[in-house]
């Protein structure tokens, strides 16, 4: 399994050979330091644990410097943990090793995961599609959510009731996407179609399937 930490950049469309136009994500990834390699009959599961980010080494911790250190990687602000079943201590990657965009490629199918963009408190139309009400005169229920079910039994709401509330802001996977391009000298990746996350959000890139 091929996995990359990057920051989006933003969008952008290229045009291909046969003239067509391909909307694509620019996503900056990596390279990326591994930091730290779990193994299933020590730690219990098998995992990568990749860094990114560089900043000031006054902003972590002790202990956070110290691990990056040990690893030989300079203050980086995001560590995550990528989880390989398949992946055998001999030939998978070791601690120090360097992760680039290299280990993609054209064509191939990947998954990206990031925190949607936040859009605050917002009604039921907006979240959860609802139709409007009545817009006749004398309507006063054109976009309020209207009855919600309950009444002397149970008397109380259900939980997971669909309700207005606070929307976005929350870690979305979205799969099936496409390397539409790779560019090694620059460290970008294009995805084929939008990802989730705001411009500079950092997300995760790995293969899917």
């Amino acid at each position: 399994m091929a996995a990359i930490l990057g920051k989006k950049l933003g969008m952008t469309q290229v045009f291909r050979e046969d003239g067509s136009v391909v909307p694509v994500t620019v996503i900056e990834a990596g390279p990326c330091k591994v930091t730290a390699v779990r193994d299933g009959e020590r730690d219990g599961y098998a995992a990568v644990q990749l860094a990114c980010g560089e900043i000031k080494e006054g902003k972590l911790t002790r202990a956070e410097a110290g691990h990056l250190k040990k690893a030989g990687a300079p203050p980086m602000r995001h560590l995550v943990e990528f989880r390989d079943e398949d992946l055998g201590a001999e030939e998978g990657p070791k601690v120090g090793d360097d992760v680039t965009v290299s280990s993609f490629e054209a064509g191939q199918k990947v998954k990206v995961s990031g925190v949607s963009i936040g859009k605050g408190f917002q009604g039921g139309i907006k979240r959860h599609n609802f139709s409007q009400g009545p817009v006749s005169h004398g309507s006063h229920n054109v976009r309020a959510p209207g009855s919600i079910g309950a009444s002397a039994s149970p008397a109380r709401v259900f939980k997971g009731t669909r309700m207005p509330g606070q929307m976005g802001a929350k870690r979305v996977t979205q799969r099936g996407l496409e390397v539409a391009d790779v560019d090694a000298e620059r460290n970008l990746l294009l995805i084929k179609g939008s990802v989730p996350g705001s411009r500079n959000a950092v997300v995760e890139v790995r293969t899917d399937g």
